[in-house]
């Protein structure tokens, strides 16, 4: 399979050029030529598939010509050692809870695969260290650097931005050493993604660097999070409720809906899509005026979804070829400001006894606006509530439990470098690593 830029000027790339440069020359976001097709005999029988199989028939249209099969199958098991649960919430509505893994959060998936696909390029052309740059609002952090933890031939940095995750969060990519080091940004989310960026455009640099990104911008950390829209669907298959399916998304950087939207167009029956947004709702107003405009994040209590510039924007338009009416007609998107979602966490929790993070809850409360009578909904619920603690217990009044694997985090000490939102200043640290 070949891969092409957004951008348009680069075509023809290979998948493991593709993993390891993470951006194109052209600053477009790589695509593969094509996005096939699974049989009809894969849907009418994907309730009967471990999640592992399943994966690993996703797994193979996108990366089988590239990767030996007993290497592809390896890396999507390695991925996949934990089960992915469907929570009946209220009524029709269902929650897909993603944080069963190590750090508990959805990116957990795309972390552990991409850092066993770019180590097996690594070693299949012997390569020099690969340096790994990311940019994290949150859980994206966490999740890639476990995911590349003592992984041999690959250093992966960590852009955070400072006092503005939560503090478990912090601690489960400040506090591991060996070959993560975590960078304190004094800026926001933004400013981290644009030093990310800006460092993979720089001549310099890439001259004397391996650099490549673990963010939702490199095709081996998205595209494996397709694999949880499948199972989804095999379990509401399993109910009798599988059809006339909204899947609704918690939306930050869009590489999450994006991969949504790639399986539904590798035939996965789902009706259409939701793109829930905090505040920083750029696609909402996208959606309604037909103009994209970027904009400085401002600060949510649905941190991991602060983004006032979502990278991954550029692949949904590739998607739809431009049209805004094509992108609309299968995506919608609603807003809700902090008031309404600890509203919603609160009163969700009150009257079902399930309990919701922040981000859940801006997925949770767009279906109860917006389902209708004769649609089954499924938000995805993206992180453990126990890992915006503070945010979490101020909204119930109640202490919640920590689950043993946060709690292991939280007794490492924190290391971490301050760094400044200027290029110049962080293009010089990298230059002297």
């Amino acid at each position: 399979m070949k891969y092409y830029s957004t951008n348009k000027k680069v075509t023809g790339v290979s998948l493991q050029d593709a993993v390891v440069k993470g951006l194109a020359e052209d600053k477009g976001l790589f695509m593969p030529d094509t996005i096939k097709t699974l049989p009809q005999s894969f849907f009418d029988t994907i309730e009967n598939l471990s999640f592992q199989e399943m994966a690993y028939m996703v797994a193979d249209a996108f990366f089988g010509e590239d990767v030996e099969a007993e290497a592809l199958k390896k890396i999507v098991y390695e991925t996949l050692n934990f089960d992915v649960p469907l929570v009946h919430v209220v009524d029709n509505i269902y929650s897909l809870e993603l944080f069963h893994g190590p750090t508990l959060a959805f990116k957990d998936i795309g972390g552990r695969f991409m850092s066993r696909l770019l180590g097996y390029f690594i070693q299949k052309q012997n390569d020099t260290k690969v340096n790994v740059l990311v940019a994290t609002s949150g859980d994206t952090g966490s999740a890639v650097a476990n995911g590349f933890l003592g992984v041999e031939g690959i250093h992966v940095y960590v852009l955070y931005p400072k006092g503005l995750v939560s503090t478990i969060q912090e601690c489960q990519f400040t506090t591991l050493g060996q070959n993560i080091t975590a960078l304190e940004v004094d800026g926001t989310f933004d400013d981290c993604q644009a030093l990310v960026k800006s460092a993979f455009m720089d001549v310099e640099l890439n001259a004397k660097l391996k650099l490549t990104s673990a963010n939702s911008i490199n095709v081996a950390r998205f595209l494996p999070q397709s694999f949880y829209y499948f199972y989804a669907y095999a379990q509401l298959k399993k109910l009798g409720k599988a059809e006339n399916l909204v899947m609704c998304v918690p939306s930050g950087n869009f590489g999450n809906i994006t991969a949504g939207l790639f399986a539904k167009k590798m035939g996965l029956p789902v009706k259409r899509f939701i793109a829930a947004n905090n505040r920083n709702d750029i696609f909402l107003q996208y959606l309604q005026t037909g103009e994209y405009r970027p904009r400085p994040s401002v600060s949510t209590i649905a941190n991991a979804m602060d983004v006032g510039d979502p990278s991954n924007f550029a692949r949904v338009l590739d998607l739809y070829n431009g049209s805004h009416a094509a992108i609309s007609a299968e995506i919608s998107g609603v807003s809700y400001n902090d008031e309404q979602i600890a509203e919603t966490l609160k009163s969700c929790y009150q009257e079902t006894g399930y309990l919701l993070d922040p981000h859940g809850a801006v997925g949770y409360r767009a279906l109860i606006d917006k389902l209708d009578a004769n649609e089954t909904g499924v938000f995805l619920e993206t992180a453990h509530p126990s890992k915006f603690l503070e945010t979490v217990e101020n909204i119930i009044g109640e202490k919640v439990e920590i689950p043993l694997k946060l709690q292991e985090f939280m007794k490492g000490e924190k290391k971490s470098e301050p760094i400044t939102k200027d290029f110049q200043s962080f293009k010089s640290y990298l230059m002297a690593i």
